[in-house]
């Protein structure tokens, strides 16, 4: 099972993933792709509060760069929470589109070979004014690719805003 969650941001997106992990009944293995900054207390503090959330019986892997590889890695009766596609992705903002793509398509791979269930967080940015610098255009362009990929091969994509979830494959009709 293949589940993609998005929102934008303090909209819930990460609470109804962890809530998905919950309900799975299975060992959770958690996945966050953000990198440490020390010196930044209030990026140390948001990390925190995901921290606090998470059950203490539920495995977290860092994993800032080498996502596909992780995932493949994880074999047997778990449920992947992947928090957040977003950030993971910033962390690779200086690849160039062949590598980028190349990055991508890795991902993708691994996506449809695991043998777990999984779930992916990832912000929706692209419903504000397009960026005026040119890394900003990239991150969006990028993420919203990338998160319209996996919604493809998801068996369940979520759009949560305001404290609510909706399973957009219920109501919604897949592009072509």
């Amino acid at each position: 099972m293949i589940s993609l969650v998005t929102g934008a941001t303090r909209s819930g997106k990460s609470e109804w993933a962890e809530h998905l992990a919950m309900r799975s009944q299975k060992n959770v293995i958690y996945i966050a792709t953000a990198t440490r900054y020390p010196d930044d207390a209030e990026w140390e503090s948001r990390l925190q509060k995901h921290c606090d959330r998470r059950p203490e019986n539920w495995q977290t892997l860092e994993v800032p760069i080498t996502l596909a590889k992780s995932i493949l890695e994880i074999k047997g009766n778990y449920y992947i929470l992947v928090d957040s596609l977003g950030t993971w992705l910033s962390n690779l903002l200086k690849e160039d589109e062949l590598a980028w793509s190349k990055i991508e398509i890795e991902l993708l791979q691994a996506i449809q070979s695991c043998a777990v269930d999984i779930t992916f967080v990832a912000e929706e940015v692209g419903w504000g004014l397009v960026p005026e610098y040119k890394l900003g255009r990239i991150f969006r362009d990028r993420l919203g690719g990338l998160s319209r990929k996996i919604g493809a091969i998801a068996d369940a994509v979520y759009l949560v805003t305001g404290g609510y979830a909706v399973n957009l494959t219920q109501i919604g009709e897949r592009l072509p």
